[in-house]
């Protein structure tokens, strides 16, 4: 057993099993080494330099290639137009020299009897035929086409022909064939190397056309494919952009709508990476922030409590020795004490509240909400307080549905409702509109109070904050936390709330509340 157990350790480990293990490990170390170096490379920087390289080469090889292209082009036609110049210049001094030897033969001929023959008219034909030999040859070295070369060959042909009938004719007065119809031939040969030589110009330019066609359609096609290249890159760099800012741009909404839960992750460029570390870092900190207010707003409620809790068995202690003698002081003290008291205790429940404004539990109860039908059952609990006050209440309501947090919404409507009668004036109005706008749900609570300063409407929704009418009404007192939870609970719906001016035959407080229907912004 001892040997077996050796024996595996031995074959597990022996060195070339753990020299490949290292070399798989410094692979992969290489690999991932590589992929970090490139992520942060790969910045916001180098990828708009990348993207102008990208979109940049592709022109730039096009230029290149159009260069190239015309250059060729343009070296070809100069090479087809020389040669057809040359060409067009001998197939001219061909036919010159075509009437040039038809005139010297005629000449001869005509002087054929030897006492007019001058010595010189044999050597000035011999001559002519020279120089047109020499111009037929100049025509076969410029690289013409085949049927040019037959018919020069048929012209050369021809004029020998001529010339050993005439030169045999000499002294005869007579000749095998007439002149006319022995130069007829020469002529018929001479015209047809012509036409030709016309449809050999004609094709060469042709080439030289289609050539040019290719040349511009293959330009084409690879402009196209170089475009669709660029695009591609472009439009990959592009999508990584995009997924960037849309991971910023939501992070950030969800921050704005304190979705503080879910953590931020951006990917993409180092810049963009860095940016989603410090919202991350943000969240964070809101997160302590906000716990640490709430632990606050907690741990005040527990003290203010502790303490009202004896001194309201001391008032209640003092009530209730007072009953016998109604019109002490010591009564009107402790009826005092009670009614602080339950200030104080109105004070603690709010802080309360408004330390649980975004508890998990309450942002996860979210569901379709009737808000007609809310606000019929808010409106029917405040009929006591406004027919202790006289104050009619004025509603025009439309059906609307939007998805939200039930309690939530009917605290907006009853913290609206409850403020609106505490500063409407005995037998005022309260005026209720509810519709739809678009894609949101517009809640307006209107009253004929006091209403509120042009240059307190951005203090308002502020924790603690009370308004000079507040301040100068007895019955307004409380700890000035109210609106301050309308709008944490509106922004949790992603909506807005706001004091907009009364109508211009009213006058009073007018606040307007806007929620989104599907419950997001």
């Amino acid at each position: 057993m001892k040997e077996l157990i050796t024996n595996f350790v031995l074959n597990t480990f022996r060195k070339p099993d753990f020299s490949r293990l290292l070399t798989i490990a410094g692979d992969r170390f290489n690999s991932m080494y590589g992929l970090m170096k490139f992520k942060n490379i790969l910045s916001l920087k180098f990828l708009i330099v990348l993207g102008f390289v990208i979109a940049v080469i592709p022109l730039f090889l096009a230029v290149m290639y159009a260069a190239f292209g015309m250059r060729e082009t343009s070296a070809l036609g100069r090479t087809i137009n020389s040669q057809i110049f040359e060409q067009t210049k001998a197939v001219g001094l061909v036919m010159q020299k075509t009437a040039d030897i038809e005139r010297k033969a005629r000449l001869f001929i005509l002087f054929s009897d030897p006492s007019l023959r001058q010595p010189y008219e044999q050597q000035s034909y011999e001559n002519t035929r020279a120089s047109f030999k020499q111009a037929l040859g100049e025509l076969l070295k410029l690289h013409v086409n085949n049927k040019i070369t037959l018919l020069v060959n048929e012209i050369s042909e021809k004029d020998n022909l001529i010339y050993q009938q005439i030169i045999g004719s000499v002294g005869e007065n007579n000749l095998k064939l007439p002149v006319d119809e022995a130069f007829q031939g020469l002529r018929e040969s001479t015209i047809s190397l012509s036409r030709e030589f016309e449809r050999h110009v004609d094709h060469e330019f042709n080439e030289l056309r289609q050539q040019s066609e290719s040349l511009e359609e293959g330009l084409l096609i690879k402009g196209a494919v170089l475009f669709v290249i660029s695009f591609i890159f472009v439009a990959i760099v592009l999508a990584i952009l995009s997924r960037s800012m849309r991971q910023l741009d939501v992070s950030i909404r969800r921050l704005g709508s304190g979705e503080l839960e879910e953590p931020i992750a951006v990917s993409g460029p180092s810049d963009m990476r860095y940016l989603g570390n410090r919202l991350e870092w943000l969240r964070t900190h809101l997160i302590e922030l906000e716990a640490s207010k709430q632990q606050f707003m907690h741990n005040v409620a527990l003290e203010i409590n502790l303490p009202l809790e004896s001194i309201e068995e001391g008032a209640n202690l003092l009530v209730n020795e007072s009953d016998g003698e109604p019109d002490s002081v010591r009564q009107d003290i402790a009826r005092l004490l009670c009614n602080n008291i339950d200030k104080l205790k109105t004070v603690s429940e709010e802080l309360l509240r408004y330390s649980q404004i975004n508890s998990k539990q309450e942002l996860s109860q979210k569901g379709t909400v009737n808000m007609k039908e809310l606000l019929e059952l808010v409106a029917g609990d405040f009929q006591n307080r406004l027919q202790e006050k006289s104050i009619s209440l004025k509603k025009l309501l439309r059906p609307v549905e939007i998805s939200g947090i039930r309690e939530q919404l009917q605290s907006v409507i009853e913290q609206l409702m409850s403020n609106a009668v505490k500063y409407s004036p005995v037998g005022g109005e309260i005026r209720i509109i509810l519709r739809q706008s678009g894609a949101q749900m517009e809640l307006e609570v209107e009253d004929e109070g006091p209403g509120i300063e042009t240059d307190e409407r951005a203090h308002v929704f502020e924790p603690f904050f009370r308004g000079k009418s507040a301040q100068n009404d007895e019955c307004a007192e409380g700890p000035g936390l109210g609106l301050a939870i309308v709008r944490e609970y509106v922004t949790n719906h992603h909506g807005r709330v706001e004091i907009i001016d009364s109508r211009q035959d009213q006058h009073g407080a007018r606040i307007r509340v806007q929620i989104p229907l599907s419950g997001e912004a």
